[in-house]
């Protein structure tokens, strides 16, 4: 009896009209992988010019990051230790297949990916990947993980214009900024309200933009495999507190914990594990 009103109750909640239904869970993976660039390789969230991937907001697995691969694990413990990382500081899009192929070798059966900033950080406009461009790269990668039935969580690219909006008051940042070269496409001349100034950092956010709805559409292409953040990271109002003080640019572990809070519950429903207890009724 109880299985039957359970089942008649299953069949009311799919034939109501309007009803959300919610996705099915998916089987935690043994195996994750970040895949990207410097953001996900947690550079400079830790030390002075140095990637520190246990800060990494997807596989990293120091507690204060709480990333991806810890809220796996604190669901499905088989993912213990199987946390790997292939982002590279400095990767743009081209660098993207070369990683995939990696995880796919390492038999990851989930994968996280944000790219695409250094396509935008270049020494000029002119210089920047074009969307094309960026979309074959994204496609070519997505063909080697789906080749292997691998899961993929798309991040969008953070807003570049947004950290010129909150560092250019900041002559501590600027000075980085300037010595270090950093993505002078978006904050060279920091200072400057000049209206060629201005043109040029909405050019690059829209480039990035752009850039992001190319995920977007790559991942819609891949299947109900690929999961995108929707614009997660790119409109999160992010501040100082969050960038690393060791060039102003890449986050740290706060900006860290708040990647992989914002994109994690925009991606899939993993398996919880079944705990009895004393609501738990044995089928009829």
């Amino acid at each position: 009896m109880v299985r039957r009103i359970a089942l008649v109750l299953a069949a009311s909640a799919v034939l109501v009209p309007g009803t959300a239904v919610a996705a099915a869970a998916e089987p935690v993976p043994a195996v994750m992988a970040a895949l990207g660039d410097s953001i996900s390789a947690g550079f400079n969230a830790c030390g002075w010019y140095v990637s520190c991937t246990s800060r990494s907001w997807s596989a990293g697995d120091a507690a204060d990051v709480d990333s991806h691969y810890l809220r796996l694990l604190a669901v499905g413990p088989a993912v213990k230790g199987h946390n790997l990382n292939f982002a590279v500081p400095g990767s743009t899009s081209a660098e993207l297949a070369a990683q995939a192929e990696k995880a796919v070798a390492a038999r990851a059966s989930y994968v996280t990916i944000l790219i695409g900033a250094q396509d935008a950080c270049v020494a000029s406009e002119s210089r920047m990947t074009p969307v094309a461009t960026y979309r074959a790269r994204i496609d070519r990668a997505f063909a080697v993980l789906a080749s292997a039935g691998v899961k993929v969580f798309a991040a969008s690219i953070p807003d570049l214009k947004r950290l010129w909006r909150i560092g250019r008051e900041s002559v501590l940042a600027k000075s980085f900024w300037t010595i270090g070269g950093i993505c002078p496409t978006m904050l060279a001349n920091a200072s400057s309200d000049a209206k060629k100034d201005q043109a040029r950092r909405d050019r690059v956010r829209e480039r990035v933009r752009d850039y992001n709805t190319a995920m977007a559409q790559a991942c819609a292409a891949y299947g109900p495999d690929c999961r995108s953040d929707g614009g997660a990271v790119f409109s999160y109002p992010y501040t100082l507190d969050h960038i690393s003080k060791w060039d102003f640019f890449h986050p740290n572990a706060d900006g860290q914990r708040a990647l992989a809070k914002v994109t994690f519950r925009m991606g899939f429903r993993w398996e919880q594990p079944l705990i009895p207890g004393p609501l738990a009724v044995a089928p009829q």
